[in-house]
C-alpha cells in the first residue's frame, strides 16, 4: 500500500466489524426478548434473563409447574445455522452456570430441569427445542 497503511490498522475496516458486531448482538438481545415473550406466551413464567456467572451465562431461566427450564437463544440467518452453534462448550458454560444458580435457588433442586433451546432466523417462526442439551448438574 502506497499510503504506509497495513490492514491491521485500516480505521474503516475496524469500524465495519465493530458496527457488524454492535448489529449481531442488538439482533441476539431482540431475539432473547421475543424468546421470553414467546415463553409467556406459551404460558411458562420467566424467572431470570440474561444470568451471568463468571465463566458461564443463561439466557433466559422459566418455571412451569414442577419444570424449570434453561434455555440458550440463538439468532442466525438460518434455523439450521442457529441449531448447529451451541457447542460442547457452550453446554458446560451453561451446566456451569446453571450449577450456581441452583446454589442460589435451592428451592429448584427438586424440580424438574431441563435444557431447551429457542433459535430464530429472519422470516420464520421460532423454534423451541425441549432437551436441546443435556445438563451436567
Amino acid at each position: 500500500m502506497s499510503n504506509g497503511a497495513s490492514a491491521g490498522n485500516d480505521p474503516d475496516r475496524d469500524k465495519r466489524v465493530r458496527d457488524k458486531r454492535l448489529r449481531a448482538n442488538a439482533f441476539g438481545l431482540r431475539a432473547e426478548t421475543l424468546a421470553a415473550y414467546y415463553l409467556r406466551c406459551k404460558g411458562w413464567r420467566v424467572l431470570a434473563m440474561r444470568y451471568k456467572v463468571p465463566g458461564g451465562e443463561i439466557d433466559i431461566i422459566a418455571r412451569r409447574g414442577s419444570l424449570v427450564i434453561f434455555v440458550e437463544v440463538k439468532a442466525r440467518p438460518t434455523l439450521a445455522l442457529a441449531g448447529e452453534s451451541i457447542t460442547l462448550q457452550k453446554h458446560r458454560r451453561i451446566s456451569h452456570a446453571v450449577r450456581l444458580w441452583l446454589a442460589r435457588n435451592p428451592w429448584a433442586m427438586d424440580r424438574t430441569l431441563r435444557g431447551d433451546a429457542i433459535f430464530f432466523a429472519p422470516r420464520t417462526w421460532p423454534s423451541h427445542v425441549a432437551d436441546a442439551f443435556p445438563l451436567a448438574v
